[in-house]
């Protein structure tokens, strides 16, 4: 929060900010994993903040959430010494299905398994 306000107070009035976030994704310790935002909580921040949010939604789909996913778990299923190749080759395998968020980040409830999220604001005039 202290740092999204350090962020707004140096805009100038009428300035954008752009906030984007990763939401639906497996742990990662690099460098921490500490907290996992939602639009609505992303958009409220930035409101308390003095921003009127101009857009919000899905940065990247259920699609990549669910393929980072098996990833992962592939890494896992792998024996350890392999797990980072498992990884990397399952994931260049399967990286062209994400081109199925350009159909699903249309749907109403594809924000519920989204892989990453935004919020576009305008700091106030006044």
């Amino acid at each position: 929060m202290l740092a999204v306000a350090e962020m707004v107070r140096v805009l100038k009035p009428g300035s954008y900010i752009h906030v984007a976030v990763p939401f639906n994704q497996p742990f990662h310790s690099y460098p921490s994993d500490f907290q996992r935002w939602t639009i609505p909580g992303l958009e409220e921040l930035l409101k308390s903040a003095k921003c009127e949010v101009v857009d919000s939604g899905i940065r990247t789909g259920p699609t990549a959430t669910m393929l980072a996913y098996f990833c992962e778990y592939c890494r896992i299923l792998a024996p350890r010494a392999l797990g980072k190749v498992a990884y990397a080759a399952v994931n260049w395998v399967v990286w062209p299905l994400r081109y199925l968020d350009v159909w699903l980040n249309r749907k109403p409830n594809a924000h519920i398994l989204a892989n990453a999220i935004y919020v576009l604001a305008r700091k106030r005039t006044a």
